[in-house]
């Protein structure tokens, strides 16, 4: 009986430390380029490990992305759209941004180039030319931030892209990127992304280079002021370990197929 007693005592006691040293769980709604290119493959595990934090990743344009967060249905983002990043700062539903990385914008589209846009270095002209061919071109539509970033071309090449030739998939970047492949389309894609699938589709480099085709990513907390629910000091954690020394030599040394596709900003105060 006492043996049987100490056996059930030392099962109870193994099943309240493995409660207490459970994960906290912390939710990150970010774009679907971090996830796709496999980054956070890289960059998350040893945060996790680190803090004894489980990070639930939402994969999705940043628009949706930002608007969980507003909603506070997150606790942290990560995304690539600073306009819609500062309107969510300066609206109070943020705290804490911080500037991550950055990469680039490619056009992409089939080897045939109908419109004639290879080795264009003006994105803006490129987009010019594509209208101009009424060429097949598939925008994402989901207000993620590639789609802000394609909206923010087609305006300064003074163009309104239209049906038939112009088509909104509403997808991802992977999605959006096989959509163009099967319809020998072209199309604006990150270049990590791009780097992860470029195998995958039948699709070539087309037009890169532009200063237009810059794209920096940002971290952001959700406000504890707004959502008392949110998990700030594990968000603020995760914030610091992206922008810490290890964070950015982990985002500067991962790799697609041997190509560096994320490039760390300096740490800042």
């Amino acid at each position: 009986m006492a043996r049987w007693l100490a056996s059930l005592l030392a099962l109870v006691l193994a099943s309240c430390g493995d409660e207490v040293g459970a994960p906290v769980r912390l939710r990150l709604a970010t774009t679907t380029s971090t996830e796709n290119s496999g980054l956070l493959a890289v960059l998350l595990p040893p945060f996790e490990k680190e803090h004894n934090v489980k990070v639930d990743v939402i994969a999705v344009g940043t628009g949706k992305a930002l608007k969980l967060a507003e909603n506070g249905d997150v606790d942290v983002v990560l995304v690539h759209a600073r306009e819609a990043e500062d309107k969510f700062v300066s609206a109070g539903f943020g705290v804490g941004r911080r500037d991550v990385m950055h990469n680039d914008f490619v056009i992409v589209g089939p080897s045939a180039d109908p419109a004639k846009i290879a080795g264009l270095r003006d994105a803006a002209k490129a987009f010019q030319a594509i209208a101009a061919a009424r060429a097949p071109f598939v925008s994402r539509g989901d207000e993620s931030g590639t789609h802000q970033k394609e909206k923010a071309i087609w305006k300064a090449a003074a163009v309104q892209p239209a049906a038939p030739w112009h088509r909104e998939v509403g997808q991802g970047m992977g999605g959006t990127l096989t959509v163009a492949s099967e319809k020998q389309a072209y199309t604006l894609a990150d270049r990590g992304t791009w780097a992860a699938y470029r195998r995958k589709v039948e699709l070539a480099l087309l037009g890169e280079g532009d200063r237009l085709l810059a794209n920096p990513y940002g971290i952001i907390a959700v406000n504890p002021q707004r959502h008392k629910h949110a998990r700030y000091a594990e968000a603020m954690k995760l914030i610091e370990f992206v922008t810490s020394p290890e964070g950015r030599q982990l985002i500067a040394g991962f790799r697609v197929e041997g190509e560096q596709v994320f490039y760390p900003d300096a740490a800042k105060p």
